[in-house]
């Protein structure tokens, strides 16, 4: 994996000035803040205006009224970090407002200027527009293409300074997996940092349902791993994980993470108490592929393991208007499947998109493949 010297260099530069930031996490009650020394202060660096954000709603306050950096990072955010580095199998992570922010912001600020990445053609549009707002030049690859990858790889990687793969993990809109395996293969022979968008396999796949890298056992090759906390997780937010320098690197330049309100506790604390039943409660991961697998079996289609684990099933129609009159039909039956056209998915292909939750029953499936073979 790279060194990331150029990384380390500047924030190496950035503490040399006196300008290196660090989280620091404290308790919040109302205009009152206590650090974990025990140190109790009058917050006057809040944004709350109006005193709002200390209303209680749920697990806690309605909002953390500043940025992480400011003020709004408390002993909540600082646990969530470590519960999901751990869950990740990663030095260290960071939260953000959303995943949005986290995959634009993440591939936006460690892309830099002399770099180049690698993003499959069918990313995620959050990935699209952090590789749109690097510095770093920007090459696509046809999606999972290994071959044209390994090529485009030979010709560009020599002219820069450093270089990333991104991808996401699971493909939102057909199910697909990255081939994460071969990706870190090439990674490896041409000294490449991968990036993976773990937002739609985290809580779903994997032994521990930490996503696409844990089936593949590539954790320990993929460098940075980004994530929801929106989808399995239920909750609000998205994280990065990775090593404690890009990390770092993230909190002092990432202007995603710097210039956003944190997360409010009570979506931290959600996301806390499912992380937990993630790890220790099975039952809803196997219901939830119980059903992925009765769902495609109704359909007539068999697909290997991994794919055939994740909950997003795309029913291709073709053109627009018999995409949205197929949705029509389903929701008439009391089914709301969207119908999804371009730009969100390639010309010609319009699909609906089915996704399947653990609240769902057998027999909710049922009665919807029933209503597909009617189209």
């Amino acid at each position: 994996m790279p060194s990331f010297k150029h990384l380390a260099q500047e924030l190496h530069q950035l503490e040399r000035q006196g300008r290196n930031r660090r989280l620091v996490s404290r308790d919040v009650n109302g205009v009152w803040i206590e650090s974990s020394a025990g140190e109790r202060l009058c917050n006057f660096g809040s944004n709350d205006y109006l005193g709002y954000a200390a209303r209680e709603v749920g697990n806690g306050p309605v909002g953390s009224g500043a940025s992480a950096l400011v003020s709004g990072w408390t002993h909540s955010h600082q646990l969530l970090t470590e519960r999901l580095a751990d869950f990740e199998s990663t030095a260290a992570a960071v939260l953000f407002p959303s995943g949005y922010a986290a995959c634009s912001g993440t591939v936006a600020t460690l892309a830099c200027k002399g770099d180049v990445i690698f993003s499959d053609s069918l990313n995620h549009a959050s990935l699209i527009d952090g590789c749109r707002l690097a510095s770093a030049n920007c090459v696509i690859y046809p999606h999972r293409d290994m071959t044209a990858l390994k090529k485009l790889l030979s010709q560009h990687r020599p002219q820069h300074r450093s270089a990333w793969i991104v991808t996401d993990g699971v493909f939102s809109m057909d199910g697909h997996l990255a081939p994460l395996p071969q990706i870190c293969d090439l990674a490896e022979e041409f000294d490449v940092a991968v990036i993976v968008d773990e937002a739609h396999g985290t809580g779903v796949i994997g032994e521990h349902g930490s996503g696409a890298c844990e089936f593949f056992n590539v954790k320990n090759r993929v460098a940075v791993r980004i994530g929801t906390l929106s989808k399995s997780i239920g909750s609000h937010g998205g994280f990065a994980a990775s090593s404690q320098l890009i990390i770092d690197y993230l909190i002092n330049r990432c202007r995603s993470l710097i210039y956003s309100t944190s997360l409010p506790v009570c979506s931290v604390e959600a996301s806390i108490g499912a992380l937990a039943e993630i790890q220790d409660d099975q039952g809803p991961r196997q219901h939830l592929r119980s059903l992925v697998r009765k769902i495609w079996l109704g359909l007539g289609q068999e697909l290997s393991r991994g794919e055939g684990e994740i909950p997003i099933i795309p029913v291709i129609i073709g053109d627009d208007q018999s995409a949205v009159e197929a949705s029509g039909f389903l929701r008439n039956a009391g089914f709301y499947v969207p119908a999804i056209r371009p730009p969100t998915v390639p010309e010609g292909t319009a699909r609906l998109r089915i996704s399947l939750s653990a609240a769902h029953s057998h027999q909710m499936v049922d009665d919807l493949v029933g209503h597909l073979k009617l189209l």
